[in-house]
């Protein structure tokens, strides 16, 4: 049996600074760093290549980090599968996973009727995946696997909440 325990909750928002805020107010959650339209080297939905400009903001809730998310261009993704473009609809997108072997978790999920609905790649080189899971789960699932530079990440997010005292919720990245 394959262990796969969530890393991350993801939702899609219209404003990351109010989400954080909302977030924070009834969670506790935070601090979170924003990086501001992602750089991909690449991206396709559904087989296609498609521009995926986007916003994201990292906090921790818990022994979890969530991600607030906001798309910025039109073209058609995962996010847009589940929430489409200009509907203002905002919820819970994805859960994240750490994967061995992304490939091989991508053909796994796809051969339990899970397809893949978007491959991107950032500049720095980390993949990502969505498969659609919506059926089973009514969200998508994030997969990647956990090289030193994500796993890094996620330890910076969680050690920034440690002894936070509240005060600058909002912390730019890069």
């Amino acid at each position: 049996m394959n262990r796969l325990p969530v890393r991350q909750l993801a939702y899609k928002v219209e404003s990351l600074e109010a989400a954080a805020q909302a977030h924070h107010r009834q969670f506790g959650s935070g601090p979170f760093f924003v990086l501001r339209h992602v750089a991909l080297s690449s991206s396709h939905h559904r087989g296609v290549e498609r521009m995926f400009d986007h916003s994201s903001a990292y906090g921790q809730w818990g022994s979890v980090m969530v991600e607030l998310v906001v798309q910025h261009n039109p073209e058609d993704s995962a996010l847009h599968d589940m929430f489409p473009y200009g509907s203002g609809q905002e919820g819970l997108h994805h859960a994240a996973l750490f994967v061995d072997d992304l490939q091989a978790a991508i053909a796994r999920f796809d051969a339990e009727g899970a397809p893949l609905a978007q491959l991107s790649v950032t500049a720095t080189g980390t993949a990502f995946a969505f498969v659609d899971t919506r059926a089973r789960l009514g969200h998508m699932l994030e997969l990647y696997e956990p090289t030193q530079q994500l796993t890094g990440f996620y330890d910076f997010v969680a050690d920034a909440a440690k002894g936070w005292d509240g005060r600058d919720l909002l912390r730019e990245l890069g």
